[in-house]
């Protein structure tokens, strides 16, 4: 297992990641956290995310990125602020933003 995980949306993903559901995009949020934020969160104790290169940000491509996470898919927002770095010098506000979706979201009922 690798200790350590980087992404760089706007090189690995896409420099205008946008919507919520595939059917917004093929750059949407639940596509990100599916073929990107739980296959590196299953091989890595810690992933920093690179969120600089892009065109911007969407509220529901954060939300459901992030905190689909806590929603949909088990995790806990205390495992994600201690596994999970978010880095933005473009906009430093963005790293608050993500962290909000997160501590806000509530798990699914199964």
């Amino acid at each position: 297992m690798k200790s350590l995980i980087e992404i760089n949306i706007s090189k690995q993903f896409s420099r205008e990641p946008a919507g919520r559901f595939p059917t917004d995009g093929p750059f949407c949020g639940e596509i990100f956290r599916k073929e990107f934020l739980i296959p590196a969160l299953a091989q890595g104790e810690r992933v920093v995310v690179i969120l600089d290169g892009t065109e911007g940000y969407g509220s529901s491509f954060l939300d459901e990125s992030f905190g689909g996470l806590v929603r949909n898919e088990g995790f806990n927002s205390e495992e994600l602020h201690r596994r999970i770095t978010i880095v933005s010098q473009e906009d430093e506000s963005l790293s608050e933003e993500v962290w909000d979706y997160v501590d806000t979201a509530k798990p699914r009922a199964k």
